[in-house]
């Protein structure tokens, strides 16, 4: 039965004030507006992907050998700089080092929030409710992914334009920083006391766990079917808002008003909508992955059904069906909402718990290398051909990666 203490809410608190990305909804929006093309976009999210992705193994390195509060209190003081420059600056080359220092956030905190998680489940003796534990702690993250697209959307209704969501986010990341601040030492996991002379043997300990995390086959194709699928996801689901855009233009409503106003309101209510039932998703993948034989089952046909969904949103969206299209995304973020517990679940059943978010880490960097090679690809087709066929092609690079990465048994 799920334990509902003090952090269980300290955890859900954290997932809810993250997710308060104001700018998220709009972001590809914003690199529109002011003049970037699709492929300019997509290279600089492969800048902030490479960068993670560069950054990736340090900082779980960091966080493992450490401490994971410390990591995650820098990720947050990146994330707060990176706002910073997007709100007062207006240059590919300032939105790249933006971009720089966004990764640098998403380093230090990827995989470290669940590996405390699981660490305060271990301690606790309640590592047989995993799934239902985190999609409970992710449904929060999603409720406020759910706000937050209604904040974003007053905010750009009433300014008119799309930079002030990065200023505004800043405040949720701040009183985040407070929370972290109070989670208990102990959640740091096994640390060795730091003595001179000590830290180069415990760097060399913890890279030893690390490098033996490649060495078994299992781990590996459960990191690898969890992160393929993210970065199919990710990728693609940016162009939900140029989708939603142009449906809420077609739209005979606030004709008056310039096109960032009229859109708004819908993209507030389209994502407010997905957010609610991702967040749903996520409480509830623990019961979704009991209707099957086995969690892997459940992580095979998710995948396969996604690649299917992604692909259809392809084709309604080049022959101008946008509310197919907007519904089919829909779907694929319900999808990867009930994967995403059931991902994490399988892989600490495959890593120990000492390299857990070394472990998650490994799962980040080989998404985040997939995202930072679609990334400008999917631009360019988007470009060249439109954003239907570009995720119809994507759509249909991802079907035979159901077979390869088909993960087994953990037992």
């Amino acid at each position: 039965m799920l334990k509902k203490d003090k952090m269980f809410y300290k955890f859900s608190l954290y997932g809810f004030l993250k997710n308060l990305r104001f700018f998220d909804p709009f972001m590809v929006l914003f690199f529109r507006e002011v003049g970037l093309s699709f492929f300019e976009i997509g290279s600089l999210f492969a800048i902030r992907d490479l960068s993670t992705n560069f950054l990736e193994i340090p900082t779980g390195i960091y966080a493992d050998a450490f401490g994971r509060r410390r990591s995650m209190i820098m990720a947050f003081v990146s994330y707060v700089i990176s706002f910073g420059i997007f709100y007062f600056f207006s240059s590919f080359a300032m939105y790249a080092l933006a971009m720089i220092l966004f990764a640098f956030g998403d380093a230090f905190r990827s995989g470290t929030h669940k590996a405390l998680i699981l660490e305060y489940l271990k301690i606790n003796h309640m590592e047989d409710i995993k799934v239902e534990y985190y999609g409970h702690t992710r449904a929060a993250s999603q409720l406020g992914s759910a706000v937050s697209s209604l904040i974003a959307a007053a905010l750009v209704f009433y300014s008119g334009s799309y930079r002030y969501i990065f200023i505004a986010s800043v405040i949720p990341y701040v009183l985040d920083l407070i929370n972290l601040a109070t989670y208990p030492k102990e959640l740091d996991g096994e640390l060795l006391k730091i003595q001179k002379g000590a830290i180069l043997n415990q760097v060399k300990a913890t890279l030893k766990g690390f490098w033996g995390i490649f060495g078994s086959r299992d781990a590996m194709k459960a990191i690898l079917n969890s992160a393929v699928f993210s970065s199919f996801f990710k990728v693609t689901k940016e162009y939900l808002q140029p989708i939603v855009k142009t449906f809420a233009l077609s739209i005979p409503v606030f004709v008056a008003m310039n096109s960032a106003k009229r859109s708004s309101v819908i993209i507030g209510v389209v994502y407010f909508s997905i957010y609610l039932l991702t967040s749903y998703a996520s409480r509830n993948a623990s019961k979704f992955s009991k209707k099957f034989r086995d969690l892997p089952m459940a992580i095979n046909l998710t995948f396969l059904v996604g690649a299917v969904f992604l692909t259809l949103s392809g084709i309604s969206t080049h022959y101008n069906m946008q509310l197919l299209s907007i519904l089919l995304f829909l779907i694929l973020y319900v999808l990867q909402n009930l994967r995403r517990p059931m991902n994490v679940s399988f892989i600490s059943d495959k890593i120990s718990h000492k390299m857990m978010a070394s472990g998650l880490s490994v799962e980040s960097q080989l998404t985040t290398i997939s995202m930072a090679i679609m990334a400008p690809v999917m631009g360019m087709l988007a470009d060249l051909l439109g954003v239907g066929m570009a995720l119809l092609i994507i759509g249909t690079v991802m079907f035979p990666l159901t077979f390869v990465l088909k993960v087994k048994n953990a037992y």
